[in-house]
């Protein structure tokens, strides 16, 4: 009971929302977000402010387990003790399909590679750095 006190005192609401679903909607202890200025450290009672979510993998602390979610780009505000989280795309870590992560990866590296004229480099490098994110998501959150 004292427990269970003590880890509300310490925690606020997070929420992942992406255009078709609400991926997070939990109250967690801290999170780790990979903005276009780096990565940022979020606890309780953290300063307002608003950012830019960059393609990477969000980290988040429930009950002192990480949980991984694979983001694409978006927005993030911290405001009143609830971070909101609005990507273009997410998905936790536990239901990446790893094959199809892999694929992803083969595909735009490839493309990459041919650097063929009509290729669309940035496309084809945005395309990367999602099957990297989704794959190392996966990784942290055990699934193989």
């Amino acid at each position: 009971m004292a427990e269970q006190a003590k880890s509300k005192w310490n925690s606020f609401k997070l929420e992942i929302i992406t255009p078709e679903r609400i991926v997070v909607d939990e109250e967690v202890e801290g999170v780790i977000i990979p903005s276009t200025d780096g990565l940022l450290g979020i606890l309780r009672n953290h300063a307002p402010f608003i950012g830019t979510l960059d393609i990477g993998v969000i980290k988040y602390l429930k009950e002192e387990s990480p949980h991984y979610v694979a983001c694409n780009m978006g927005i993030f505000e911290m405001k009143g003790n609830m971070l909101r989280i609005l990507p273009d795309t997410a998905e936790r870590g536990e239901r990446v399909d790893v094959d199809r992560a892999k694929k992803a990866r083969e595909r735009a590296e490839k493309r990459i590679q041919q650097r063929a004229q009509e290729l669309d480099y940035l496309r084809a490098e945005l395309a990367l750095k999602r099957s990297l994110a989704r794959l190392k998501a996966a990784e942290a959150a055990g699934v193989k």
